[in-house]
């Protein structure tokens, strides 16, 4: 039986400030009080990304909370962490990243079968006119859902 992802964090302001074109998984390079202080929940996506550099991706601006009980083996919060992706990937991202306006996001990091993930987007940047327009939307969706339901209870 297949073990259930746990998710660790969550980067929610991704999916209103982004239009989300593809997403990849990748692994992560962590020390070991890095990854007990990602399952304890102390790590935050805000305001990181990824960039491309010599044929590597790194995780840029990402911050794990030192670990508790770590001592002189804690790391440094925000230090840039290598992501673990196939070169063709890689050189895929590389190509698309640079074009006018793509950017690589992390939305969530996870745990799989006892490694820790990443899944990361090739995301365009909304201007605010669109993020208006989602939330009208959202906003649309929530009325018409609470019509339905007063219309079902009323039978």
């Amino acid at each position: 039986m297949k073990e259930p992802i746990k998710v660790a964090a969550d980067n929610r302001r991704a999916r209103h400030d982004y239009f989300i074109d593809e997403t990849y998984e990748a692994g992560i390079a962590l020390a070991g009080t890095e990854v007990k202080s990602i399952r304890a929940g102390k790590v935050s996506l805000r305001d990181s990304y990824a960039d491309v550099q010599n044929g590597e991706v790194f995780l840029q601006n990402m911050h794990i909370s030192p670990y508790d009980k770590g001592g002189r083996f804690n790391h440094d919060p925000k230090r840039p962490r290598k992501l673990l992706m196939h070169k063709r990937e890689i050189k895929r991202l590389f190509g698309q990243t640079t074009q006018k306006g793509y950017t690589l996001i992390p939305l969530r990091l996870y745990f799989k079968t006892g490694k820790v993930k990443v899944e990361l987007a090739l995301a365009r940047g909304k201007k605010l006119y669109d993020k208006r327009q989602d939330i009208a939307e959202r906003d649309a969706q929530r009325e018409i859902d609470r019509a339905l339901s007063n219309k079902r209870r009323e039978w």
